[in-house]
């Protein structure tokens, strides 16, 4: 029984990602390759293969023709379009043989060759139609010429090409054109010639790599030119090596190069069937020490391993896109191996890819066995670097980390990624490990439940360290940054003092509506930490603390009430409450003069004077008897410029020893007043911090 084939069903039937654009067209080249290996009587080295790309006419030639004058303003970097690829080869040609196999789909003719007698049916998938013209020559030497065009519509036409004689003088060649590339797959085709020839080296590499040589490939852009050859020659500077596994019953064959080709940019497992690449694995960074810049004497490269074997070769899919081979077993679900078992005894020793990757991981670290090794060093101490000069918060963790090897070019903020994420799991950890020490286990003796607590502690008081030498190494970039915004504000690129008062206290809000560690009032003074209100950028009328109703803004106005002290005696009196006021002035400000509105220590004293008369509360709401009484502090943070130095001395402030800063106070307002320059202010808040930075290995400078 005879059976016939629907060519636009075959085709519909055919599988062709958009990213394998350009797979068709190496079809064609691997054609070629097949036809100059088959040429009788000559070396396969002494073939030749040309590929032609063909595009658009450029738009300023095609506005001479119409006088189209914007057509002719477009940019000249631009690319014209690819619309086909013309290859021409010195091989066997379309002789009766290869004619009947051409017309044969699914043809076993070059079984032989891993060919599937489909790869035509790809060239229909990404263009509209094909031509071809071959000279072939038959045994007694006479050349004869074929003709015929194929497309979705009408298939071969016409339906049987006969061969034409031609004159002596004609030479063996055949032109394959692959017209009008269709725009779906064109759009995901690369543009230059640069990297196609690199695409197409990568797909046809196994040809450069194997035994017994191959033809002279060149691809042609207009004027440019490209040898294959050569940027093989470039890509591999001789560094192939050759090796073999065995996976159950099956032959695996390996061959490894050194790419030195800056376009590309990672370690991969080239899988081949049929002398073709049919699937790359990435495998950067998943061999420890394989990370993506790996270096050797003679510079950097990129790790390559082409595998080969029958079992690849049995399991290709038609169209070379892939294998039908399963990724990993599955034996979380018991009943579907139980099934698979009934089913298929051998089930468990059919080969998986984890398998061959496995396998061919192991081979690979064998290989750069020593380059890892000291990669795998460089990267741990790249992470001891980080630690000890940027991130010592990290510092008390570091002994859980010891097997942590990271890629040295690991930017900052990505170690310290990965660093937090250790922490984090530390943290976890901790936490299943504290229930189950909650509970322990039944039977579990003594010993081995004491050695468990103790490493539960150990860990604990790691993590513990850890947060302590985070929290001073948010101090140190706290006060590396505000000296910073100081500067900025002197170069005139900030103008006002709100970003001072942001690193101080953020604004518009109360205490009680942040975290602790979202302020930094200990640069003004530690004590100012222990409030039992504080508010910030808020009015008089706003404050609970007080009844005043004037809507006037103190930067930050801060009460400090104890209603139940701690640690202390019972019945022992603390009349330690206290009202404080801090001004903020932006740098370099000069234009300060006498009066409430303009002087910022008269301002500070106002505020106090309000919420002395609004009569001081608790956070109770409870009145403070004799609240006149309670003790102020105010403190103006400014430039110590000439009109602030007045300002200080007409207030009666005496200046500090190291003249930075006034100080004194006011019996009228029983308030003590400090004027504090910027550098003294960064100056006092490193000394007070000096040693917690020198326990980390932090300069205070």
């Amino acid at each position: 029984m005879s059976l016939t084939t629907n060519l636009p069903g075959r085709l519909r039937n055919t599988t062709l990602p958009r990213t394998h654009a350009l797979l068709p067209l190496f079809e064609a080249v691997v054609n070629s390759i097949h036809a100059c290996e088959d040429f009788p009587d000559r070396s396969i080295t002494e073939g030749t293969i040309a590929i032609h790309i063909l595009r658009e006419p450029k738009l300023m030639e095609q506005g001479s023709l119409v006088g189209d004058e914007s057509a002719k303003r477009s940019r000249p970097e631009a690319l014209p379009e690819i619309v086909g690829f013309k290859i021409v080869d010195n091989g066997v040609g379309f002789n009766d043989a290869n004619m009947k196999s051409f017309k044969e789909l699914d043809s076993d003719y070059k079984e032989e060759k891993g060919c599937r007698g489909i790869g035509r049916l790809l060239w229909l998938k990404a263009f509209r139609s094909v031509e071809v013209k071959s000279n072939y020559c038959l045994e007694d030497g006479k050349v004869f010429q074929r003709v015929f065009a194929f497309d979705k519509q009408h298939g071969v036409n016409p339906n049987n090409p006969e061969g034409k004689s031609l004159p002596d003088e004609c030479v063996p060649q055949t032109v394959v054109i692959l017209s009008e590339f269709l725009p779906g797959y064109r759009k995901y085709a690369p543009k230059t010639i640069h990297k196609i020839a690199h695409n197409m080296l990568e797909h046809c590499l196994w040809y450069f790599i194997r035994e017994g040589g191959r033809p002279k490939i060149s691809i042609i852009d207009g004027d440019t030119s490209i040898l294959l050859d050569d940027i093989f020659d470039w890509y591999t500077l001789g560094n192939i090596e050759h090796d073999t596994l065995k996976i159950k019953e099956y032959d695996f064959e390996l061959t490894y190069i050194k790419a030195r080709n800056p376009n590309t940019n990672s370690h991969e497992i080239c899988y081949c069937a049929a002398d073709r690449l049919v699937k790359k694995e990435n495998i950067t960074n998943k061999i420890p020490g394989l990370y993506r810049r790996i270096s050797d004497g003679q510079g950097h490269f990129a790790y390559l391993c082409f595998v080969v074997s029958a079992f690849l070769n049995e399991r290709v899919r038609s169209e070379r896109t892939g294998f039908d081979i399963e990724e990993n077993r599955n034996n979380n679900d018991t009943c579907q191996s139980s099934f698979f078992e009934l089913i298929d005894e051998s089930h468990d020793d059919e080969i998986v890819f984890e398998d061959i990757n496995s396998a061919v991981l192991s081979k690979i670290a064998e290989q750069l066995g020593s380059i890892l090794n000291q990669n795998k060093e460089n990267g741990r101490q790249r992470v001891v670097n980080f630690v000890s000069t940027t991130a010592p918060k990290y510092k008390p963790i570091m002994r859980h980390c010891a097997e942590l090897a990271v890629d040295p070019d690991t930017s900052d903020k990505e170690l310290d990624i990965i660093l937090y994420k250790r922490l984090s799991e530390l943290e976890v950890n901790l936490i299943s490990e504290g229930h189950d020490l909650a509970n322990p286990q039944e039977d579990e003796p003594f010993e081995e439940y004491e050695a468990r607590l103790q490493q539960y502690l150990a860990v604990a008081s790691d993590i513990k360290k850890s947060d302590l030498a985070n929290y001073v190494f948010h101090r140190k970039v706290v006060l590396d940054f505000f000296e910073e915004a100081i500067k900025r504000h002197r170069n005139g690129k900030y103008s006002q003092e709100s970003i001072v008062h942001q690193l101080i206290m953020p604004m518009q809000i109360e205490s009680d509506e942040i975290k602790f560690e979202d302020a930094n009032l200990w640069l003004l003074d530690e004590r100012l930490a222990f409030h039992s209100y504080l508010g910030s950028d808020k009015t008089l009328s706003a404050m609970p603390i007080t009844g005043a109703t004037e809507t006037l803004k103190p930067d930050i106005a801060c009460v400090n009430i104890y209603e139940n002290p701690i640690l202390v005696n019972e019945g022992q009196q603390l009349p330690l409450s206290s009202i404080t006021v801090v001004e903020i002035k932006r740098p370099m400000r000069n234009d300060y003069s006498e009066g409430e509105k303009d002087n910022p220590i008269e301002q500070a004293l106002l505020y106090v004077q309000k919420i002395r008369e609004g009569n001081v509360k608790t956070s109770g709401g409870r009145l403070i008897p004799q609240s006149n009484s309670i003790p102020a502090f105010c403190y103006v943070l400014a430039d110590l410029s000439p009109k602030m130095i007045d300002r200080a001395k007409m207030a009666g402030l005496k200046p500090t020893s190291d003249y930075m800063g006034y100080f004194g106070f006011n019996p009228n307002y029983n308030a003590y007043i400090e004027v504090i320059g910027f550098e003294r202010l960064i100056k006092a808040a490193k000394e007070r911090n000096r040693a917690f930075f020198d326990r980390l290995g932090l300069p205070s400078n």
